[in-house]
């Protein structure tokens, strides 16, 4: 029992303003008791945001008062930079108990990045089944199916009756904290069908299994890719899916909580790499590292800003004799640069849900193009117009026409093939086709619209 109840009042189970203040007070007067206090009822995911957000100090005071409960679910779901630092300075006794409790796939996600030191002493507190399993998990290439699995799946003969099933359940002692299915089993260790627990509970006893089976089943190959499973979950809607090595037999099942992660990584590492930036990055991060994250994009795009420039170089003259070309230059090339963006965008997310395949690119690219001819044509009237009333140039305003029809419709197109031939050259269309896209509409923009000035005016 805390020895100051009255300084706590009981909040609700979110970690909102009001909750960290009274946190970080109670870490600063190192207080134990009015800090676990605190953190009674917070979700361990809103713990592992807690020092995710804070300074390194008060994280390092914090983990010196912290009881350690639920310590297991909280390093699971800390970012992966903070986990050995994290783990360094919890109570061994606290850190040993908490790992205990976690599923074999969250233990997996917990150690794979860390240190052998830190990974051993992990595994040591794990129960001797647990370990054996988690090591042959680790045994997996990284991002795999085999990864992701738990290894206790629920499963039945396909032949037993739904009474049959429920009586093992309530004799089981061993089963998952959660699952969704059970999985029916051929004589050879093979899955041949899925029955949900609302079909199980619904039928009478005397039901056999495989007449209630769900029609969408899809065990998933060891070996898939982490990124494929998340494919396959959300695609087919499933809910969970045995994992089978290279003879059908089952190794583990794969729930929607993990596909749904993987998922949820694989966008927000094509979010940060649209802009340069790695996606491993977190705010956790130290400058250093931060630095060293940004720095070669950075570099990349002085280097495409240096060609841009190198074009507008071979135009000094026509720049010196009409001022308003410095003036009108930049507006072509961002309007170029914003429609490749968006073009662009729509391409890397197509690609990455699969929704643009051979079958309808060649559809997709003429649709970007006369997208971005429409798009020019408008934008050339109403830059036209404003470009010549400005500088009362008719001239003027017709080179700056032609220039952002030209530039939009390149636009288009680049936004749309770059990404496409990335793929197919095995890079990943996010995390250079920005930078590529944007040195085609700078360069082809300034082009366009200097060239046609240069032969138009002088």
């Amino acid at each position: 029992m805390s020895e100051h109840p009255e300084n706590f009042e009981p909040a609700d189970t979110v970690l909102d303003p009001r909750r960290i203040t009274k946190i970080l007070a109670a870490v600063a007067d190192r207080d134990a008791g009015l800090l676990n206090d605190n953190l009674e009822g917070l979700h361990p995911a809103d713990i592992a945001d807690f020092l995710e957000q804070v300074s390194d100090g008060d994280r390092d005071a914090f983990l010196e008062l912290w009881s350690g409960e639920d310590a297991g679910e909280v390093l699971s779901e800390l970012d992966e930079g903070l986990r050995e630092e994290v783990i360094g300075q919890l109570d061994p006794a606290a850190l040993s108990e908490g790992v205990r409790d976690l599923e074999t796939d969250d233990v997996v996600d917990l150690v794979e990045d860390l240190e052998d030191h830190q990974k051993e002493a992990i595994l040591d507190a794990l129960e001797d089944s647990d370990r054996f399993a988690v090591e042959q998990s680790l045994a997996f290439p990284e991002d795999s199916a085999g990864r992701l699995m738990q290894r206790n799946a629920v499963t039945a003969p396909e032949d037993w009756t739904v009474g049959q099933m429920i009586d093992h359940l309530r004799d089981s002692t061993d089963l998952p904290e959660q699952f969704y299915h059970v999985t029916l089993l051929d004589p050879r260790m093979c899955p041949v069908g899925n029955v949900t627990l609302g079909r199980l509970l619904s039928s009478s006893r005397a039901t056999l299994l495989k007449d209630i089976t769900e029609e969408v089943f899809i065990p998933i190959p060891v070996t898939e890719t982490g990124e494929d499973v998340a494919y396959a979950f959300n695609q087919y809607h499933l809910i969970s899916a045995p994992v089978v090595d290279e003879a059908g037999r089952i190794v583990g099942v794969i729930t929607i909580d993990d596909a749904m992660i993987v998922l949820d990584e694989e966008n927000e590492e094509d979010l940060l790499l649209l802009a340069g930036v790695s996606g491993e990055t977190s705010l956790s991060d130290t400058v250093a590292e931060t630095v060293r994250a940004r720095l070669p994009w950075l570099a990349v795009n002085l280097l495409t800003a240096i060609i841009a420039s190198l074009v507008i170089s071979q135009f000094e003259d026509a720049l010196t004799q009409v001022v308003a070309l410095a003036v009108l230059m930049p507006i072509v090339a961002s309007m170029g640069g914003n429609a490749g963006t968006q073009s662009l965008t729509v391409a890397v997310r197509a690609l990455a849900t699969r929704d643009l395949t051979g079958s309808n690119v060649t559809r997709v690219i003429r649709r970007e193009a006369l997208a971005g001819l429409a798009n020019g044509v408008f934008f050339a009237v109403v830059m036209g117009l404003i470009g010549g009333l400005w500088f009362s140039s008719l001239t003027i305003g017709l080179v700056l026409g032609v220039a952002m029809i030209i530039n939009l419709l390149v636009a288009g197109l680049s936004g749309i093939l770059i990404p496409i031939a990335l793929e197919k050259l095995d890079f990943d269309p996010a995390l250079a086709s920005g930078t590529f896209v944007t040195t085609v509409t700078d360069v082809v923009g300034f082009f366009a619209f200097l060239g046609l000035a240069s032969y138009v005016l002088l």
